[in-house]
């Protein structure tokens, strides 16, 4: 079984740390458990584009993805969710928002005549 196919098996943050024997803080895990996978993935999909895994042994494979677990870690460690803005939610919350404009009836408009109030 490759590197790639043993990681597509695992589920937990914990368990990515354990196998690619990253060292981790339990609570910096604990609260950017999703963004520190999220990024990872990024970082292993930019070089999976550029050609990093071509002609890679399994171990070569293993020390790019714990290089990349250790990136992303310490993307959470130095910052936080909400100033990395992974997910949609987080990007959404500091979009600017689009102003909104009321429409203007000019009273005169609807008033019509006033001779006849």
């Amino acid at each position: 079984m490759s590197v790639l196919e043993d990681l597509a098996r695992l589920s937990a943050a914990e368990e990515f740390f354990t196998y690619l024997g990253v060292e981790f803080e339990p609570s910096v895990v604990h609260v950017s458990r999703l963004h520190i996978l999220r990024r990872m993935g990024q970082y292993l999909r930019t070089s999976e584009a550029g050609g990093a895994f071509d002609a890679l042994s399994d171990d070569e494979i293993k020390a790019l993805c714990r290089t990349h677990l250790e990136q992303a870690y310490q993307d959470f460690v130095n910052s936080s969710p909400i100033e990395e803005r992974l997910f949609k939610v987080h990007q959404d919350a500091v979009a600017p928002k689009p102003e909104v404009t009321k429409p203007f009836v000019a009273l005169s408009s609807i008033a019509g005549n006033n001779a006849d109030i």
